[in-house]
């Protein structure tokens, strides 16, 4: 009976590829409705064995499944000491190829990824500085793209990354993005893993914490988010950090030297490194610079780490684009009608949120992550407790919040000997699932509940409409 419930999940990721892969539409669009090519649905197309449900039951159908897979999810943590680590291992190995095969679900952020990359390698412009509108709307890339009022906000180095996979094709380049984020996803559950293993924790349930997650699954991979990359990155850095110190207080050898081959690193300096590579994905990995600090052993050898690798990623970045930051701070002024920030503004009679709420939670987020930090100074083994607190802080404050965000709190979270974080993520990620699911305007309808119709809603919801405009 243990295995049922992580049957159930991968039957549920079966079912919603197949779906996505019949045909386009709202589980797996483009930027311009009637424009899918035949490549996109992979080879996975023709495995529904019937006509793809209408769009309103196709809908209520992911809805349902959704509901189903979050239900086995905490089925399968409740019973996860009684699950072969075998079964489990292979269940997640399964629902990795499933969402590797499967076109792109839900958004178009991977497209975007690709237009950007093909903007400076093909049409010589800068994303930085450009709006996409800008560009030939004859590229394949364009008319699979959004966010054509919006300035490229990722990292310089994901996008030097994106231009290396130009050459490819649009069609090679999703496939390489799609390799590359399994990679790290997988990459991400072996260091949690290793990670509790060292803590005295169970590693199983560690890794079903994170690789089981139903929005990680589906609106995560399936949606080949870069956040994988990062996560990798952050998550790595920080076990770099701790595995020495760990392996200490277990009475082992705790060798502070990285050994790649014949080639010997610093793990501090090494951590340095991908900490910043991992903030030159996404800026959002910036908030774990404070807790890597205050818990490395040697801390001249991370910073030494951090700046020669800041200096060369912010030369690199002058070189490709300029002194630009991009579309970071258009998108941080976007709005989720459903998110946190808004809905505590539309509690306080705001409306929403507004400029100064934003401002204060900003402030919020900051000061909490510093104190995090200030306290994992006086107890560094304590690193993955302030790293959840770190993540949730930033989640819980943004007022741009995607759903699958949760997988920044979720590696840290896993690896704790208390339950209550781990519950507190998984309420989160059941509000998440309830704030993106597809049949969240019905929702609303039946509760009474507008918060896009308020003065400050439609402005929001106006915003968004016009920087992701075609």
């Amino acid at each position: 009976m243990a295995l049922a419930p992580l049957l159930v999940v991968v039957l549920v990721c079966l079912i919603v590829v197949a779906l996505a892969a019949q045909n386009s539409g709202w589980l797996s669009p483009t930027a311009r409705p009637q424009f899918y090519p035949a490549w996109l649905s992979g080879p996975l197309s023709g495995l529904w064995p019937t006509s793809a449900p209408a769009h309103h039951t196709l809908r209520l159908w992911v809805s349902g499944l959704l509901g189903v897979m979050f239900v086995a999810y905490v089925l399968v943590l409740h019973d996860v000491r009684r699950i072969d680590a075998r079964w489990l291992i292979g269940a997640i190995l399964a629902v990795h190829l499933l969402f590797l095969l499967a076109p792109p679900l839900q958004y178009t952020d991977v497209f975007n990824y690709i237009n950007y990359g093909r903007m400076g390698v093909v049409h010589h412009l800068d994303p930085y500085t450009t709006l996409p509108l800008r560009e030939p709307h004859s590229d394949p890339a364009y008319s699979l793209s959004n966010w054509h009022y919006l300035r490229s906000p990722y990292g310089p180095l994901f996008t030097l990354m994106t231009y290396a996979l130009v050459p490819l094709g649009v069609a090679a380049s999703l496939w390489a993005i799609k390799i590359i984020v399994a990679i790290c996803s997988l990459g991400l559950l072996t260091l949690v893993w290793r990670m509790a293993r060292l803590l005295g924790r169970s590693p199983k349930l560690a890794v079903a914490f994170v690789g089981l997650n139903p929005i990680v699954l589906v609106w995560g991979l399936g949606g080949e988010h870069n956040d994988f990359i990062m996560m990798f990155l952050v998550f790595g850095a920080i076990f770099l950090l701790l595995a020495p110190r760990l392996r200490r207080e277990l009475g082992q050898l705790g060798n502070d030297v990285l050994r790649l081959g014949s080639l010997q690193i610093d793990c501090e300096l090494a951590a340095g490194v991908v900490l910043v590579a991992a903030v030159g994905i996404k800026a959002s990995a910036a908030i774990f610079l404070p807790l890597a600090i205050v818990i490395a052993r040697r801390r001249r050898s991370l910073l030494i780490g951090i700046a020669g690798a800041a200096a060369l990623l912010i030369l690199a970045s002058l070189l490709a684009f300029g002194p630009h930051l991009g579309g970071v701070r258009a998108q941080s002024t976007l709005v989720s009608p459903e998110g946190l920030p808004n809905l505590l503004g539309m509690l306080l009679g705001l409306g929403g949120e507004t400029a100064a709420l934003r401002g204060l939670l900003s402030g919020v987020a900051a000061a909490v992550i510093l104190l995090a930090a200030a306290r994992a100074w006086r107890r560094p083994l304590g690193a993955m407790e302030y790293g959840c607190v770190c993540a949730l802080a930033l989640i819980f404050t943004l007022g741009w919040s995607a759903p699958w965000y949760v997988l920044w709190v979720l590696p840290f979270a896993a690896v704790l000997a208390s339950n209550r974080w781990r519950w507190l993520v998984i309420l989160y990620t059941l509000y998440a699932l309830i704030a993106s699911g597809p049949n969240l305007a019905e929702l609303e309808t039946d509760l009474h509940f507008y918060p896009r119709t308020t003065r400050l809603g439609r402005e929001h919801v106006a915003q968004f409409d016009h920087l992701a405009a075609f």
